[in-house]
C-alpha cells in the first residue's frame, strides 16, 4: 500500500514509537510518507527516518511551569492554515492515512474518504481504561484532537481490551545487557523549568541525577548532571539508571517498565492524559506519583526496590501486519498474540 503517515511533533514519545513503526511497515513493503506538524521543523530531532517527510505548522499545546496554558494554546491556534494544509495535502494515491495524534492527516481521512487507522497510546481511551475525570473540554479534546475510522491503541497493561502493549525502541532490544548503576536516576521533567527541577533535586547528594529536558548543553555540578537532547546518550542513561523519575507520558514510562526501573511520575496540571496515566500507574501498583515538585515522595520514592522487567514484545510487528492484511475491524488476535510474547505472566 501507500500509506500517509502523520506524526505529532510536540512530544518526543509520538517521534519516538512513530519511528519505529514506520520503520516496520516499510519493511513489510509498504511504501510511506510522512507528515509531521505541531513543532518547527528546526526544533524537531533525530527525523531523518522519516524521510521522505514534510512538516506542517498543525496544532501545539502549550505548557509553563508544569501546568497547561489554555489561554496562550488558543492563541497559538490558526485555523485557517490548518484547513489550507488539509486541502493541500496531495492524498490522490494513498490507500491509507494513519496518525499518531496529527490534526491534518486525521482530518485529511475524514474529508477525502481515505480509511485511516489511528495509532498511539491516545487511541486507548477509547476503551475501559483508568481515566482521570477532567472537564467536558479536556475529554472532547484527547477523543477528537485526530480522531481516525480505526484504533491501534496503546497501553502498559491490556484491561482485558483490544489494546496493543507499548512501543519499546529497536535499540533498546539490540543493545547489550547493562548493569545499573546502585544510585544512577535519569530525570526528564520537559514541562519543568530546570531551576525547579534542580532545587528538587539538590538535597538529595547521595544519587547521581542525569536530567534532561529544557538542557541545552551537556554539563555537571556536583551530583546533578545535565545533558542536551540525545537519543542515543539519553536511552544508554536510562540502562544505566535504578530509576526514571519523569513526566506522566506514555513512552518513557513504557521504556521504563519494560527494563525494570522503578517509577516516580509527575502529571502535567491540566492535561487529562497525563492525569489519567498517573492514576494508571497507581492503579496497576507500576510506580509512584506526585503531583507537584515534592522533596518528600522522591525521599520516600529513592528508597524502594527496583520491580521486575515487564519485557514488552516487538508491538510494530504485529500492528504492521495487521495492518497488511487490512482486515481492521479484527485486530484482537493480534493484540493477544502481541501480549503473549511479553516476558511476564502479569500481562
Amino acid at each position: 500500500m501507500k500509506i500517509l503517515f502523520g506524526v505529532q511533533g510536540t512530544g518526543n514519545g509520538h517521534i519516538s514509537r512513530s519511528r519505529e513503526l514506520v520503520t516496520s511497515l516499510r519493511d513489510f513493503g509498504h511504501e510511506v510518507e510522512v507528515i509531521i506538524s505541531g513543532r518547527k521543523e528546526e526544533e524537531l530531532k533525530e527525523i531523518e527516518v522519516f524521510a521522505p517527510y514534510k512538516v506542517l505548522k498543525g496544532l501545539t499545546l502549550v505548557t509553563y511551569r508544569g501546568k497547561m496554558n489554555y489561554i496562550e494554546t488558543m492563541f497559538q491556534l490558526d485555523l485557517g492554515r490548518l484547513m489550507t494544509d488539509v486541502f493541500m495535502l496531495d492524498v490522490n494515491e494513498i490507500d491509507l492515512i494513519i496518525t499518531d495524534f496529527e490534526p491534518v492527516t486525521s482530518m485529511a481521512a475524514r474529508v477525502k474518504n481515505i480509511p485511516s487507522v489511528g495509532f498511539g497510546h491516545q487511541y486507548a481511551f477509547r476503551y475501559d481504561v483508568p481515566m482521570a475525570k477532567g472537564s467536558i473540554f479536556e475529554r472532547y479534546t484527547l477523543l477528537n484532537f485526530a480522531p481516525a475510522q480505526y484504533n491501534a491503541g496503546l497501553h502498559w497493561h491490556h484491561f482485558n481490551e483490544p489494546i496493543f502493549p507499548p512501543v519499546i525502541p529497536q535499540s533498546l532490544y539490540d543493545a547489550e545487557e547493562v548493569e545499573a548503576k546502585e544510585s544512577k536516576v535519569l530525570v526528564y521533567l520537559p514541562f519543568e523549568e530546570v531551576e525547579d527541577v534542580s532545587k528538587l533535586l539538590i538535597p538529595f547528594d547521595n544519587h547521581e541525577f542525569y536530567i534532561y529536558g529544557k538542557v541545552k548543553d551537556d554539563h555537571d555540578d556536583g551530583h546533578l548532571h545535565y545533558r542536551g537532547y540525545s537519543r542515543e546518550g539519553f536511552l544508554r542513561d536510562l540502562q544505566e539508571s535504578r530509576g526514571v523519575v519523569c513526566n506522566a507520558g506514555f513512552e518513557l514510562p513504557g521504556e521504563a517498565l519494560h527494563l525494570g526501573k522503578k517509577l516516580l511520575v509527575r502529571p502535567l496540571d491540566g492535561q487529562i492524559e497525563q492525569e489519567s496515566n498517573a492514576l494508571a500507574i497507581e492503579e496497576l501498583s507500576l510506580g509512584m506519583t506526585m503531583h507537584s515538585l515534592d522533596g518528600d515522595i522522591l525521599r520516600d520514592w529513592l528508597l524502594k526496590p527496583n520491580r521486575a522487567p515487564m519485557g514488552y514484545s516487538k508491538t510494530v510487528n504485529y500492528i504492521a501486519e495487521w495492518i497488511t492484511k487490512g482486515q481492521w475491524e479484527d485486530l484482537a488476535d493480534y493484540v493477544e498474540a502481541a501480549w503473549a510474547d511479553c516476558r511476564t505472566e502479569s500481562q
